[in-house]
């Protein structure tokens, strides 16, 4: 026992650095003066493309604004698209499973297939097809990820759903007569929730990506909003004289879904009473 309290306490040096970085995103997006203080979209055409240097560590991109700057301020644009998307996809994820593991067997089944039917459809794809529907933007954006990140939370609340139905505590509140809404809200769904945080930690990571190659593609916020997936659309074009210009926004997605989906794994070993 002692040496299983020991690996469970002792420091792992990946999960820190995860969870460091994380925390400095969480600087960048609630106070990102602190980080950099440039104006992110003030413009300079005399210092266009300027290698990484004093004054401005990250270069310069093609209109002479501050890369650092607007590496630090995109973090707001995209982390507030994975976070909104993710939390619309944990909310409709939840009524539904909850409504297909409760429900009579027919709409069990029907909603059961149209989880399939749109898991098997891959997010990017489906995101495009709803943002093809209801116009570039923001707001379209968040509802395109949402949508599409939907039948992954679904199917685990129905799936705990029916574990949690059939405890002896849930068929003793039946015994003494609980309503149906007594029981879901009492018994049910506190512990439905629990592999909830792990699974939307690493489907923010999922989140970030779809929501940088939708912005990429021109359907995202547009410019001159510093959003990574669109800074590095007008990267591609000055890759050879300034590839600084698209390293900066490349490097923070990848940093950003890589800590993210650490950050999930390690939850996920923890909630399962496993050590990573």
């Amino acid at each position: 026992m002692a040496a299983i309290a020991l690996r469970l306490s002792r420091p792992r040096p990946g999960v820190t650095a995860a969870a460091l970085f994380l925390a400095l995103l969480a600087v960048a997006v609630a106070a990102p003066g602190l980080l950099a203080g440039a104006d992110p979209l003030a413009a300079d055409p005399l210092r266009a493309l300027e290698p990484p240097g004093p004054g401005h560590w990250l270069g310069t991109d093609h209109l002479g604004r501050d890369v650092l700057a607007r590496v630090v301020h995109g973090a707001r644009h995209s982390l507030t698209i994975g976070v909104l998307a993710t939390a619309l996809a944990v909310a409709c994820g939840l009524v539904l499973g909850l409504a297909a593991g409760l429900s009579h067997r027919w709409v069990d089944e029907a909603l059961a297939r149209s989880f399939d039917v749109l898991g098997t459809l891959p997010e990017l794809l489906l995101a495009l097809l709803v943002v093809a529907i209801t116009g570039p933007g923001t707001g379209s954006v968040v509802l395109a990820i949402g949508i599409a990140q939907i039948p992954h939370f679904a199917r685990l609340v129905r799936a705990q759903t029916f574990v949690v139905r059939r405890a002896g505590y849930v068929e003793q509140a039946v015994t003494f007569g609980f309503s149906r809404a007594a029981i879901t809200f009492r018994h049910v769904l506190p512990n439905v929730l629990g592999p909830l945080p792990v699974l939307a930690t690493i489907a923010l990571g999922s989140a970030v990506i779809a929501a940088s190659g939708l912005s990429f593609l021109g359907m995202g916020p547009q410019p001159p909003a510093p959003e990574w997936g669109a800074m590095l659309s007008e990267a591609r074009n000055y890759m050879r004289v300034a590839w600084w210009e698209a390293l900066a926004p490349g490097a923070a997605v990848t940093l950003t879904v890589v800590c993210l989906t650490v950050t999930g794994r390690h939850l996920q070993h923890r909630f399962e009473g496993r050590t990573p």
